[in-house]
C-alpha cells in the first residue's frame, strides 16, 4: 500500500506539472458532466471566449457559450455514451459577442466528465488541456493510479504533438524536458537538447534576458507573451512570442520553468510589410493627387462641357499610365507601352496614321506621368486642328535615349491642314510645358506650315 501510495504522489506531481503547461497552452480546453455543468476552464478557454474560470465554472456550457452544433445535442450525447468520443465543427459567442468557430474534440472519461479541447481554426492553432482531479478515497488507489497513468499519456502526448515549442528547465536554466514543437522550431533534438542550458538558443545579445527571466520565476512571477529574438540550431535568428511560468513540486516549492513559444517571425514580417505598402500607397496617392490637382487648376474652356472633357482627358491618361505601373509594381512604365497606349484610339483603323520609333525606355512614375499626359494633350490638338483632323494627316513620335541619360522625344505632324503660329499659348501648350518643367526638362513647339514639331528633352 506504501509503494502504491508514492507512486501515485510521484504520478499527481508529474501530472501537475504537465497541468502548468498545458495551463499556458494556447488552445481553449474545458471540462463538463453530461448534465453540462462546466468543472474545468483553463486560460486557454479564457483567452479564447473572455470568461473567467470563476465565471465559466458551474455554468452549462452550451448555453454560456451559446453552442450551435451540427447534429441535435441529444445525438451527441448518444454518441459520446455509446462511442465515447465525438469531433466537429462548433460556433460559439464569446464574451464580447463575436462569434467564433471551432474544430471540437470531445472525449467521455469513465466517471461521466466529458473533455472537450477546442481549436480556434478562425485564428491560429493552439493547444489545451486539464487535468483531472484524483479521488482522495484511499479505497479507490489502484483506480486512480491506472486513471493518472492514462492520463500522463494522454496529457504528453497533447504536450509533444504540439505545434508550440514546449520547454521546461531547472532553476539554474538547463533544460529538462524539449518537446516536438521545439524541435521544429529551434532545430535541436530533445537528445542534444536535453541537459543543455536554454542559452544555446538565446543569442550572446540577449542573454541578460535570461537571468533577468529566471529572477522573476524564483518569486513565483509569471511572464506572458513576451516578444523577443532566439537563434536556431544553425545560426539564424526568429521571432518569438514566449509564456514562462514557475514550475512548483508537490511541497509547492519552485523548482524550475514551463515555457511557450511560438515563432512569430513570419508575422511579424506580414506587419512590416504592411505597414511599408502602407506607407508608399500614402505617399503615391499624395503625388498622384497633387498632379491631379495641378492638371485640374490648369485647364481651362470656353464651356462647361468643353472643360468637363479636357479635365477627365487628362485625368483618363493618369489613368492609362498607373495601369501600367501596376504591371511593374510601381517600378515605373515602358515609354513605347505609353506611347501604344495613348495613340491608340487614332490608329485602330488607320495604322499608318501614326509612327511611333525609339529604343526601350523605362521612366520611373513622376516621368511617366509627364510623358502620358503630354502625349495626351499632343494628341488632343491634333486631332482638333493639326494632322490626326485631316484624312491623310500623320503623327511621327520617336525618341532616343543618350548615353548621359538625357531622352529626347520628338513629335512631328504632317499632312494635315496649315499651320500658322499661334498668337497666344494654349492650355494644352500650357500643360505640357508644366509638367515638362517639373522634371526640369524643356520643351520646343515649333509651328511649321505642314504641320507642328514638338521636341521635349528630359532626364530619365
Amino acid at each position: 500500500m506504501e509503494d502504491h501510495c508514492a507512486e501515485t504522489k510521484a504520478n499527481s506531481e508529474r501530472a501537475e506539472r504537465l497541468a502548468d503547461l498545458l495551463m499556458l497552452s494556447y488552445e481553449p480546453m474545458l471540462a463538463w458532466n453530461l448534465d453540462g455543468s462546466i468543472e474545468f476552464w483553463n486560460a486557454g478557454a479564457e483567452r479564447l471566449y473572455g470568461f473567467t474560470p470563476n465565471e465559466a465554472v458551474g455554468r452549462i456550457s452550451h448555453a454560456l457559450l451559446q453552442t450551435k452544433f451540427p447534429i441535435e445535442f441529444t445525438e451527441l450525447r448518444s454518441k459520446l455514451r455509446n462511442e465515447r468520443y465525438w469531433s466537429g465543427e462548433l460556433r460559439h459567442v464569446c464574451k464580447d459577442g463575436h462569434e467564433v468557430i471551432v474544430d471540437s474534440r470531445m472525449q467521455l472519461l469513465g466517471d461521466d466528465t466529458v473533455l472537450e479541447v477546442n481549436r480556434d481554426v478562425t485564428e491560429v492553432k493552439t493547444l489545451t488541456s486539464r487535468q483531472a482531479t484524483l479521488v482522495r478515497d484511499r479505497k479507490q488507489i489502484e483506480v486512480e493510479l491506472r486513471e493518472s497513468e492514462q492520463r500522463l499519456r494522454w496529457l504528453a502526448s497533447i504536450v509533444e504533438s504540439s505545434d508550440d515549442a514546449i520547454v521546461s528547465k531547472n532553476l539554474d536554466g538547463i533544460i529538462t524536458s524539449w518537446n516536438r514543437g521545439a524541435e521544429r522550431t529551434f532545430g535541436y533534438s530533445a537528445e542534444e537538447a536535453i541537459g543543455q542550458p536554454i542559452t544555446i538558443i538565446i543569442p550572446q545579445d540577449r542573454r541578460d534576458e535570461e537571468r533577468a527571466i529566471l529572477t522573476r520565476i524564483r518569486r513565483g512571477e509569471r511572464i506572458d507573451h513576451f516578444e523577443t529574438v532566439r537563434q536556431r540550431k544553425h545560426g539564424s535568428l526568429i521571432v518569438v512570442s514566449l509564456t514562462v511560468s514557475p514550475v512548483k513540486n508537490a511541497e509547492g516549492k519552485i523548482v524550475g520553468a514551463s515555457k511557450i513559444a511560438r515563432d512569430v517571425t513570419e508575422q511579424k514580417r506580414s506587419q512590416e510589410q504592411i505597414a511599408t505598402l502602407a506607407r508608399e500607397a500614402e505617399h503615391r496617392s499624395k503625388n498622384l493627387l497633387s498632379t491631379i490637382q495641378a492638371t485640374v487648376h490648369l485647364s481651362q474652356s470656353d464651356t462647361p462641357e468643353g472643360l468637363k472633357q479636357a479635365i477627365e482627358g487628362r485625368i483618363q491618361a493618369f489613368a492609362n499610365v498607373h495601369s501600367l505601373f501596376v504591371e511593374t509594381r510601381w517600378i515605373g512604365a515602358e515609354l513605347s507601352a505609353i506611347a501604344a497606349q495613348e495613340l491608340a484610339p487614332y490608329s485602330e483603323k488607320d495604322e499608318t496614321r501614326v509612327r511611333i520609333a525609339g529604343p526601350q525606355v523605362l521612366l520611373e512614375p513622376d516621368a511617366a506621368q509627364a510623358i502620358a499626359v503630354t502625349l495626351h494633350e499632343l494628341a488632343t490638338n491634333a486631332a482638333k486642328y493639326g494632322a490626326l483632323s485631316a484624312a491623310k494627316g500623320q503623327i511621327d513620335l520617336k525618341w532616343l535615349h543618350e548615353a548621359d541619360g538625357r531622352l529626347i522625344l520628338c513629335w512631328t505632324e504632317m499632312g494635315g491642314p496649315a499651320v500658322q503660329t499661334p498668337t497666344r499659348q494654349g492650355f494644352g501648350s500650357r500643360v505640357i510645358e508644366r509638367m515638362i518643367g517639373q522634371l526640369k526638362g524643356e520643351t520646343r513647339f515649333d509651328w511649321r506650315p505642314e504641320g507642328l514639331v514638338c521636341e521635349i528633352t528630359l532626364q530619365a
